[in-house]
């Protein structure tokens, strides 16, 4: 019974493997969206003065930020959660696959969100003159919280790390 249980149990993991198709139906989405930016752009850059370009490229890279996000995601969790990822000796396999731990998938994530919430941050400073003093404040809170929040995270995993008495190489 025992092992029926744990077999089950095990077999579960997948469970989250519609979730990562999920992921990468939604990373076609956001592709959807950064061609739409970049053809909405082309036709009108040599009438858009500097800063309008400027606001345009910062949504291409927030864009591509996301979707960076979205495939390390879909990746670390596959491979953390439900199974290797079997591309063989693939010549672009990306080097990290499969050496990003749960640990280090939370901190990638929190420092893309901290790096997409700096380009909003950018994004309204460009564009200054149409924001209120609330706004700004409170973008600028919102950023501060993503970037204490992931100074505090990588602050527990280390004291974790070192409280577990499990250490690096060379240590």
């Amino acid at each position: 019974m025992e092992r029926l249980l744990e077999k089950t149990l095990f077999a579960s993991r997948w469970v989250m493997a519609p979730f990562y198709l999920g992921l990468a139906v939604a990373l076609i989405l956001l592709l959807v969206k950064f061609m739409q930016e970049l053809f909405h752009t082309i036709p009108i850059v040599f009438t858009m003065t500097e800063s309008q370009l400027v606001l345009s490229i910062l949504a291409l890279i927030d864009l591509s930020l996301a979707g960076n996000l979205l495939l390390l995601v879909i990746f670390s969790g596959y491979e953390n959660f439900v199974s290797k990822i079997d591309t063989g000796d693939h010549k672009d396999r990306p080097g990290w696959m499969g050496k990003i731990d749960y640990s280090g998938m939370k901190l990638k994530l929190v420092a893309s969100i901290v790096a997409i919430s700096a380009i909003q941050l950018l994004r309204a400073f460009m564009n200054i003159e149409q924001m209120t003093h609330a706004e700004l404040a409170w973008l600028v809170g919102i950023h501060m919280t993503f970037v204490v929040s992931g100074v505090l995270l990588a602050l527990m995993d280390r004291l974790t790390e070192n409280g577990s008495g499990h250490k690096k190489d060379g240590d």
